[in-house]
């Protein structure tokens, strides 16, 4: 059986407003601050000692301050190096475990705090994959814990951390992208068999909830229509081919005439069942779309239903 990833984990606030984030990440340290209690004491853990230097602490600090104050300390000097420590910085969580042994720095310096333990490697920004762990794609229940008041505390949604760092997908998300798949794969079938004016429909339709408006439409009863969109808020204006077969030769044919015509800003090419690999190069204003990006943005949109109902 495999060893837990971390024994234990803890927040902490590398110093007030991290003040100190920039020389704890570049020294690979955590780091806290205590100035006035004495580091021997906490090094040979009396405890009650130390409890008595915070109740005589300048601020003059509650019973209940102090008692989260020797806890605080209390974790950062008797925690293991089994265990995982997180901060939020530069809009990211952070991770490290550390070395067991603390170091005092003391002084009055502002930019770290007074004592330190080395992290075990840097601190770490991304999952054990390489993803990027960036706030807004965590869950609040996991960053609102950078609202905590003082500098150390534990973390309330554990399992949910770890499975984060560890790059571990949630049961509960692996069943919806497994619904959601079938779901895509089952559209990319059912667009396939659209009526070349359900297909144009829906087309519109998908560019009308990005923020596209339909300027004109040319080709009338014909089977590929071209139409012209709008997007205001953008200041542009778009080309659309859509096709239910074609081939490169095709998308060369289009990307010219929208070269030669100068009026829009993009071209986009769309076809549900191409003939062979449709492929857009190095032209940067060129958006080709086939069955598969099609169905992605018709589960993604809200038209799931939508199709169903033409496809009865």
């Amino acid at each position: 059986m495999s060893e837990p990833f971390a024994a234990e984990t803890r927040y902490i606030k590398l110093g007030p407003s991290g003040r100190w984030v920039a020389n704890a990440f570049a020294n690979g340290e955590l780091q806290v601050g205590y100035r006035t209690i004495p580091h021997d004491l906490c090094l040979s853990g009396d405890w009650d000692a130390v409890e008595k230097a915070l109740r005589d602490h300048p601020d003059k600090p509650g019973k209940g301050t102090v008692k989260a104050w020797l806890r605080e300390l209390r974790d950062f000097y008797t925690l293991g190096k089994d265990c995982l420590w997180i901060t939020f910085a530069r809009q990211q969580l952070w991770w490290a475990f550390a070395e067991p042994d603390v170091i005092w720095h003391g002084g009055d310096a502002t930019e770290y705090g007074a004592r330190a333990r080395k992290t075990i490697g840097p601190w770490r920004n991304t999952d054990l994959s390489g993803n990027v762990l960036t706030v807004d794609s965590l869950s609040t229940r996991l960053t609102q814990v950078a609202a905590y008041r003082m500098t150390i505390c534990s973390i309330h949604d554990e399992d949910y951390l770890l499975r984060r760092i560890q790059g571990i997908e949630e049961p509960l998300v692996a069943r919806a992208n497994a619904v959601r798949n079938e779901m895509t794969e089952t559209a990319m079938e059912m667009i396939a068999r659209l009526h070349w004016v359900d297909f144009e429909t829906m087309v519109d339709i998908i560019f009308g909830r990005s923020g596209w408006q339909r300027v004109s439409r040319v080709g009338g009863s014909q089977k590929d229509v071209d139409l012209v969109l709008e997007n205001t808020s953008l200041g542009e204006l778009a080309f659309v081919q859509v096709k239910s077969r074609a081939n490169q030769t095709v998308v060369d044919d289009y990307w010219e005439r929208f070269e030669e015509s100068g009026a829009y800003k993009r071209v986009f090419f769309i076809c549900h069942s191409p003939d062979g690999s449709l492929e857009a190069g190095d032209r940067e204003y060129l958006h080709i779309w086939t069955r598969t990006r099609l169905a992605d943005i018709v589960v993604k949109s809200g038209l799931y239903d939508w199709l169903c109902e033409k496809s009865r």
